[in-house]
């Protein structure tokens, strides 16, 4: 309870003494640069080969000749949305960006970049932690959304290439009995996760003691408790939203 005291605290204390609009606007374009557009590529790889082994899979595992085929994409429809994208994502996503960030804080509290900063006058919290939260919370739902559409595009060509069912029955089990409140859950997960990442890294990172090898302790306490909030997370939004 004490650690989760002192984060609080931490998180109290962004919006305290902060900085002018533009220099947050700069800061936080630069963190979309690192968070979003650098990671791109690794979702649209990772989602993609996701959504065609889950077609392969549950294709493989319908062995029953009285359902129908376009049940397959509808499986990967379901999956996609609710789990594969928001959830699965975030945990590469807590493994990458997030580990990056509490080792950059934490290379700078070692090398008193940090203490540098407070002694100018500077809320050093409030201007390297505070834009991280922004951008990651503004450029994780984007990359969810890229995650899904990936990973249907993926279950799509496999599914239609290795002849598991035609393309028209692929796009009928899309659209079969879509509920758009699964939209709806995705992107308060997607929030929520990228909060939780971006804010328990940067603490983790920013109160590191000692040299370099407290920093990588403090990367990987950063990813460890940001896998388990996620976990958490996803169980209470789920059970709060469906």
């Amino acid at each position: 309870m004490k650690g989760f005291g002192k984060y609080v605290i931490f998180l109290g204390s962004l919006f305290v003494r902060r900085e002018s609009f533009s220099t947050y606007y700069k800061l936080v374009l630069e963190e979309c640069m690192q968070i979003g557009v650098k990671s791109a590529f690794l979702f649209i790889l990772v989602s993609t080969f996701i959504g065609a082994v889950t077609t392969v899979q549950t294709a493989f595992n319908m062995v029953n000749p009285l359902i129908p085929r376009f049940v397959i994409s509808q499986v990967v429809r379901e999956m996609t949305i609710l789990e594969l994208a928001p959830t699965v994502m975030a945990l590469i996503y807590a493994g990458k960006i997030g580990s990056s960030m509490a080792g950059g804080l934490g290379t700078m509290r070692i090398t008193e970049q940090i203490d540098a900063l407070e002694v100018m006058g500077v809320n050093s919290s409030s201007y390297l932690v505070l834009p991280k939260i922004i951008a990651s919370m503004m450029m994780y739902p984007m990359l969810v959304i890229i995650s899904g559409v990936c990973s249907m595009v993926g279950g799509y060509l496999v599914g239609t290439f290795a002849q598991l069912l035609t393309p028209t029955e692929f796009i009928s089990g899309i659209r079969f009995e879509f509920n758009p409140t699964e939209i709806s859950v995705a992107l308060v997960k997607s929030f929520v996760f990228a909060f939780l990442i971006s804010s328990i890294s940067s603490f983790k990172g920013y109160f590191t003691k000692g040299g370099a090898l407290e920093v990588g302790i403090a990367t990987t306490e950063a990813v460890t408790t940001s896998v388990i909030a996620i976990l958490l997370a996803d169980y209470f939004i789920v059970d709060l939203i469906l």
